[in-house]
């Protein structure tokens, strides 16, 4: 990550004056929760930017604290709620957005909105993203580090399997008959090289939902408390996932992890990859071959969910802290800072004028890759996100599992996590 480049990115607009109310003269301390584990390139950023704020508002300390997974960090943000001293703020997935309004952890970023500027700010995020960030009417989140899930594919193996190098499949049955090209087996069966891969551990639901979009199905409404897993788009969805591997043997069988998923994409073990675009900068200094990324392959229609963490503010924290914190959110997601965030991490910048600043302009014409995830967020959908949402995402997982491993037929699956769901999520209706 280039740290001295993000700083002198954000030198130029270090000192701006964001109007927000005063802030008193004695010290503010901000303790804010990141979802990564300690060390690392991310966390070198992330006290950059918390220092170059600290410079900028010499009345605020701001803490970061490195809290690990995004499913830890939002444990360890409920148990300290429930303790009475959560962090001030913190980055935490935009689906967890009805669990933190349940357990009244968070205030509404409304609450903070007073002036013209503060409304043009709020106004200025890409929609797709605020459909994970709004309900009944109040904003709860604010988008910071978001991704869609893209396609990825190795132009070197494409040409060696007689594939235009530069042109991707577009649709579902391209993406099965390119597969079928790229997918290399030797004298006794065994499987050297995959067509395709799509991760089915960790956030299996956000990859299906690839699938379900592009299947023109809805997984949940937008109140959080209804659910639609045995629709039949998703069926379709689950059927040509379960296909990729059972039918066309295109795809490893079974559970693809998540974590080692770019690593096979650098060994040449698959061809073409689904991830996110929070990996773009991952693989661009990892592949040591020529890649592609590119929208998903549409189905009855083309879509992604978005996904990725948004800004919260405690409900907890002092009023004084509340508008520290609101204050730090507007610096961090600045035009100039959002560029250089996408820039350093590969995550979409959260905002269509980031686009315009000199630093990404640049960026995109020479990585092009770059605006793939932005032009696809004209098709995304939110991601799934509902009332006690860890248990109705779980109930999803363990359908797609069993599908998947064979255990279970794709419409018994999806009917078994639908009767679970709709379980769980009956009291909130």
């Amino acid at each position: 990550m280039r740290r001295r480049e993000f700083l002198k990115g954000t030198a130029a607009t270090a000192g701006a004056v964001i109007a927000a109310p005063a802030i008193a003269q004695s010290q503010i301390e901000i303790s804010f929760y990141y979802p990564v584990a300690v060390g690392g390139p991310i966390t070198r950023i992330i006290d950059g930017l918390a220092a170059d704020f600290e410079k900028a508002n010499p009345g605020v300390k701001v803490k970061p604290i490195y809290a690990g997974t995004y499913q830890e960090t939002i444990v360890k943000a409920l148990t300290a709620h429930k303790s009475g001293v959560p962090p001030v703020t913190s980055v935490l997935l935009s689906t967890d957005m009805f669990t933190l309004i349940d357990e009244d952890a968070v205030v509404p970023i409304d609450d903070f909105i007073r002036t013209d500027e503060d409304r043009k700010w709020l106004a200025s995020f890409f929609p797709a993203f605020m459909l994970n960030s709004q309900t009944g009417g109040k904003t709860w989140g604010v988008p910071f580090q978001r991704s869609t899930v893209v396609l990825y594919w190795n132009k070197e193996l494409f040409k060696e399997a007689g594939l235009a190098p530069d042109t991707p499949p577009a649709n579902w049955a391209e993406q099965v008959s390119f597969a079928e090209k790229l997918t290399k087996r030797d004298g006794s069966g065994s499987t050297s090289q995959w067509g395709l891969q799509v991760p089915s551990s960790g956030f299996p639901y956000w990859l299906f939902q690839g699938f379900t979009t592009q299947a023109d199905a809805i997984l949940m409404n937008q109140e959080g408390n209804r659910t639609f897993y045995d629709a039949p788009g998703v069926i379709e969805a689950l059927t040509y996932w379960v296909e990729l591997s059972q039918k066309h043997k295109v795809h490893p069988p079974g559970i693809v992890e998540w974590g080692t998923t770019p690593k096979d994409f650098f060994e040449k073990k698959c061809a073409m990859m689904w991830t996110t675009t929070g990996n773009l900068t991952n693989v661009r200094n990892n592949a040591k071959f020529p890649f592609g990324v590119a929208m998903l392959p549409a189905g009855k229609r083309r879509g992604s969910p978005t996904g990725g963490g948004n800004f919260y503010i405690s409900k907890k924290a002092s009023k004084a802290e509340q508008e520290a914190a609101f204050k730090l959110i507007r610096w961090m997601t600045s035009p100039e800072r959002a560029a250089q965030w996408c820039v350093d991490t590969g995550y979409v910048a959260v905002r269509p004028d980031a686009f315009e600043t000199p630093v990404l302009k640049k960026y995109v014409a020479e990585f092009p890759p770059a605006a793939v995830a932005r032009d696809q967020l004209q098709y995304a959908v939110a991601e799934l996100s509902t009332h006690e949402n860890q248990r109705v995402t779980k109930a999803l997982n363990d359908g797609l599992q069993a599908a998947l491993t064979g255990s279970k037929p794709p419409e018994q699956a999806m009917k078994d996590s639908q009767a679970e769901a709709e379980r769980i999520l009956k009291p909130y209706r």
